[in-house]
């Protein structure tokens, strides 16, 4: 099915194709006729489906059939967990409104607020923000939301994750009753189905694909490794010319720091992403991993629901994560909107518990694989050298077995307010996915 024919706009449809989409992902397919449609929609897709043109084509082509003097105030608002996805979804919105009169402002904490005061003073129509930061300018009186003719949840799962539940009902009470509620989230669990019933009325379902599952496109595979040959690991997997766009998950922001000077120290172009760091210094991180100028950015699960960028090779999960569904998401960086990417996981002897639980919780088992010409037995550096900081002395470590073959299942390889950054990496509201 093409995009013309679900009756946008026609200045929209000409901005899709100057950005090169030619049809839709299965969740546009789906969602923007719904949308059009006036409903409230739940949209559960795995991350890289095309999620956000999925609502921002039908708002845009509801706004521009009205006339530009019957709008009074802000009347899209689309609240996200972190500042690099509402950056994301601000520069795609823009490419989409190019050809219409239709105003965007972001809101988040990191940075000044006298421009993001200013857009909501001047009824910019559509606003993209964090929670943390809108709400404390929305209790100084900023902002006229009363004409809104939109609500979007983004990332639904992650604002609970991240705690911002409290926050976002105390934005919501503030919002006109009739408004059209969207919400999207790549997981849908009992707590956001509780979450529809709360901000929802009668909302359609909009399901694609299996719940909690990584997007089929992307290739995964464990390579099991005594901690302290991790760094080594990285740096053979990278002699690897086909790894030409690598993101690489620290579980800490420190081990990030140390990953990126180890890889840099071998001539390896490396920019971090994470919340010790400024706005600009992150905003130049991510242009210098699009552009190429970087190969390997390395980052923690904070830009795990924000990096929107295309040709992703390959995903390294250098710190094997601690919950399923950041693993769903970091892998998510790849294989986005019909492309084809690998996912790479090291596992220590520390995280086979949490490999088992993860290959559960996903539905199948991952390949196996062992690093050929690697040496497997050679020393490590100091404990403190360690990638998670740490500095209590490592275990003895065991050498793994050869590679095993896969589990039955297995497919063979092929933010928020100014004070706010720690919020946006804290867990501590989740349960261990373990215990689900």
């Amino acid at each position: 099915m093409p995009f013309r024919a679900f009756g946008l706009d026609p200045r929209i449809l000409k901005a899709v194709q100057e950005a090169g989409y030619t049809e839709p992902t299965p969740i546009q397919a789906a969602a923007i006729p719904q949308i059009l449609a006036g409903h409230d929609l739940i949209g559960i897709a795995q991350t890289g489906t095309g999620k956000t043109a999925a609502f921002t084509l039908p708002m845009l082509t509801k706004l521009a059939a009205q006339p530009a003097g019957s709008r009074r105030g802000t009347q899209v608002l689309v609240v996200a967990p972190t500042r690099e996805l509402a950056l994301q979804i601000d520069e795609n919105l823009r490419i989409y409104a190019r050809h219409l009169p239709i105003t965007s402002a972001t809101v988040f904490g990191g940075v000044g607020e006298h421009p993001q005061i200013r857009a909501l003073r001047s009824g910019t129509e559509v606003i993209i923000a964090c929670p943390g930061r809108l709400l404390d300018l929305m209790s100084r009186r900023n902002g006229d939301f009363s004409g809104l003719q939109f609500l979007v949840l983004d990332e639904a799962d992650r604002m609970l994750d991240m705690g911002f539940l409290p926050s976002i009902r105390q934005i919501v009470r503030q919002l006109p009753s009739r408004r059209q509620t969207l919400l999207f989230s790549a997981t849908f669990s009992k707590e956001i189905e509780a979450l529809t019933h709360e901000f929802q009325r009668a909302p359609k379902l909009v399901q694609i694909g299996r719940r909690s599952n990584p997007a089929e496109t992307v290739t995964q595979m464990v390579y099991e490794v005594p901690k302290h040959l991790k760094p080594a690991l990285l740096l053979h997997l990278l002699r690897d010319p086909q790894m030409d766009m690598v993101l690489v998950f620290s579980r800490m922001k420190h081990g990030a720091d140390r990953i990126a000077r180890h890889l840099e120290q071998t001539g390896i172009r490396t920019a971090t992403l994470h919340s010790n760091r400024s706005q600009n210094q992150r905003l130049t991180a991510l242009k210098d991993f699009k552009s190429g100028a970087v190969r390997v950015l390395v980052a923690t699960d904070i830009a795990a629901r924000g990096i929107d960028v295309d040709g992703i090779s390959h995903v390294v999960n250098y710190d094997f994560p601690r919950h399923a569904e950041d693993y769903v998401h970091r892998i998510g960086r790849t294989g986005r909107a019909h492309a084809v990417g690998d996912a790479i996981s090291f596992v220590t002897a520390e995280d086979h518990a949490e490999l088992r639980l993860l290959e559960r919780f996903i539905g199948r088992g991952i390949v196996r694989k062992r690093a050929e010409g690697f040496d497997y037995g050679a020393a490590g550096p100091a404990p403190s050298e360690s990638s998670d900081g740490s500095r209590r002395q490592q275990r003895s470590q065991s050498h793994f077995p050869a590679q095993r073959p896969a589990r039955p299942g297995g497919r063979p390889a092929h933010g928020g307010h100014g004070g706010s950054r720690q919020k946006e990496e804290r867990h501590g509201q989740r349960q261990h996915f373990g215990r689900r």
